[in-house]
């Protein structure tokens, strides 16, 4: 093939397309656990999480609630998968060669809001949420039904177990009880529904085990059955944490932000110093997008340990 404009980018169609079909195909699930936001700046204030919205009576005056002084940014953060392409292969007709690249980026591409919503999970026992405190902690201020300040959890080291009626109240049960009964900061329930049961894979049987069997390995009724649907993902990193989540509300308990969704580029000008010096081409993916949490009390964690 003679290499010059039009062949460079008739070459380089095909590509594109393998890259788009791979990116509009590869599954997907953070969807299941988070809430897409989108950015129209370099940075977003989620200051507005220091308040869960909630009805009340209307007696006297309104009560205007402020947000918090301390802030919550979100920063976006730059994303990019590059290959080359040796003019070589172009002039030899071997750019099939590349098309397994070029769907492998486009898989990454589509996949990066999983790979970062993951991440805010695998990170949620010392990663800072809009309250200061970790995500999932021991220590989040709150309010009791007397109206007195409070400490409330969101976290345990209790195992996923089925094996007996024990264990799952001790465990699941637990996290459960305890998410229904976060209250607001006038001490009132906020009628949490803990949904997904997200866990890692080698806890994917045990999960599947205590959302589907009709008894535990004891013997007893399982109390628990089809109380959550069960999510699990390979980029868990632990294989003893687990976490119930509430995913009914409008705001959900991870954030994925996006300034500029993954697009393909590609460097193909024939005078650039790549082709030139190194008779190179290039092509890839970009991206702006980052993540973060959202209200605490739509998440219960456990270390398992």
């Amino acid at each position: 093939m003679i290499v010059n404009k039009e062949s460079i980018s008739a070459a380089f169609v095909g590509i594109k397309a393998t890259f788009n079909n791979a990116l509009e195909t590869a599954p997907s699930q953070w969807q299941k656990i988070a809430m897409k936001i989108t950015s129209t700046t370099s940075q977003n204030d989620y200051a507005w999480l220091s308040n869960f919205p909630k009805m009340r009576e209307w007696i006297g005056d309104k009560r205007v609630d402020s947000l918090a002084a301390s802030k919550y940014t979100i920063a976006n953060k730059d994303w990019e998968a590059t290959i080359e392409v040796d003019r070589n292969d172009i002039e030899d007709d071997n750019l099939g060669i590349y098309a397994p690249q070029a769907q492998m980026a486009g898989k990454s591409a589509a996949q990066l809001p999983d790979d970062i919503v993951f991440a805010l999970i695998n990170g949620g026992f010392k990663n800072p949420c809009h309250d200061g405190q970790y995500f999932f902690d021991a220590d989040h201020p709150g309010v009791d039904a007397d109206g007195e300040k409070c400490s409330v959890s969101n976290k345990s080291n209790k195992p996923l177990s089925a094996a007996s009626e024990g264990a799952a109240l001790a465990g699941y049960g637990a996290a459960r009880t305890a998410m229904q009964k976060f209250a607001d900061d006038q001490g009132v329930p906020l009628n949490i529904r803990p949904n997904i049961l997200l866990v890692p894979s080698a806890l994917e049987y045990v999960a599947k085990t205590l959302m589907t069997a009709e008894r535990l390995e004891d013997g007893k009724p399982n109390l628990f059955r089809g109380t959550a649907e069960v999510v699990v993902d390979a980029r868990l990193t632990s294989d003893t944490a687990w976490y119930l989540l509430d995913t009914t509300q409008a705001v959900k308990p991870v954030i994925y932000q996006e300034r500029k969704a993954p697009v393909f580029v590609d460097q193909v000008d024939l005078s650039s110093d790549d082709v030139f010096m190194r008779k190179k081409f290039k092509f890839g993916v970009e991206a702006r997008a980052a993540g973060g949490y959202g209200f605490w009390q739509l998440a219960f964690g456990s270390t398992g340990a």
